[in-house]
């Protein structure tokens, strides 16, 4: 069995509509993944539509990924078989869009008036699927476009950080209400990428008593080391691992499709479900 359980679409800063990874997931060989766009879900049903539609044999899990910020770190915590009808979840959702729209148009009357670009919200919500998740990428495609950069990694560079004087830091849920309500809602909650935040090994066990249940210790940034400590502290705290390509675009370094390419153990799989028939037992 092969397994990637960390995937994005055009319904965020994916470069793949839900359609397209269906079609590249079975090219690559892959039984089952995980779509997991930031605050946003909308990508699965017409993923699992389409395979169905086109007899393409794949299990498509209904996932997420959300983004919060705690004490300065940006804390990405997906999320896995929640209920998406869950009313503190859909507001969850609602909340996170709401933020992403609010910093975008923030920024854009900022970018007119510090930096004389004119970029128009429109321009920028038009990148993103209908209903997407509007991110940092597609700001810095918008500037360029605009003009106002060269190039996008020239847009990153010149306004899309911290010390930037027209980017401005969107107001999200923290982690550990990202978790509770995850879990709240019958999912699965895990640690995204934890090697990015150094303070990881204390922020999972404070997360564990609002219902963290995983560590993702497979990722592409991951080195044989990062995975193997990642392992050994989801044992010692008697979480589950979870794996992933975190999948957004071909890459342009090796000119191949990165989905699926990371390693990621097939016990992974069972484990996940096993978690998932845990949580449903208990609520």
């Amino acid at each position: 069995m092969k397994i990637d359980l960390h995937i994005h679409t055009t319904y965020s800063d994916g470069a793949f509509s839900p359609e397209q990874i269906v079609d590249t997931a079975v090219e690559c060989g892959l039984d089952v993944i995980a779509l997991t766009d930031h605050d946003n879900i909308l990508s699965c049903e017409i993923a699992r539509s389409y395979a169905k539609e086109t007899g393409k044999t794949l299990e498509i899990i209904q996932g997420v990924e959300i983004n919060t910020i705690y004490k300065g770190y940006e804390i990405h915590i997906l999320g896995y078989f929640m209920d998406i009808e869950s009313p503190d979840f859909k507001n969850l959702l609602k909340n996170q869009q709401n933020a992403r729209i609010t910093q975008t148009k923030e920024m854009v009357e900022l970018l007119g008036k510090k930096a004389g670009i004119r970029v128009k919200f429109d321009d920028i919500k038009n990148l993103v699927a209908p209903k997407g998740s509007i991110g940092r990428p597609h700001i810095a495609r918008a500037i360029t476009s605009a003009g106002g950069t060269q190039s996008v990694v020239e847009a990153y560079a010149k306004y899309i950080h911290d010390d930037s004087p027209v980017y401005v830091q969107r107001k999200t849920v923290s982690p550990h209400d990202a978790v509770e309500i995850i879990y709240e809602a019958g999912g699965v909650p895990v640690f995204a990428h934890p090697v990015d935040v150094d303070i990881s090994e204390q922020l999972t066990k404070d997360l564990m008593n609002y219902g963290l249940r995983g560590l993702e210790a497979y990722h592409r940034k991951h080195s044989p080391a990062v995975v193997e400590y990642y392992s050994s502290l989801a044992e010692k705290f008697g979480l589950i691992v979870t794996g992933g390509s975190d999948f957004h675009a071909p890459s342009m370094n090796h000119g191949t499709i990165l989905m699926g390419k990371n390693f990621v153990p097939e016990w992974i799989y069972p484990k996940l479900l096993e978690e998932k028939r845990i949580i449903d037992e208990m609520n």
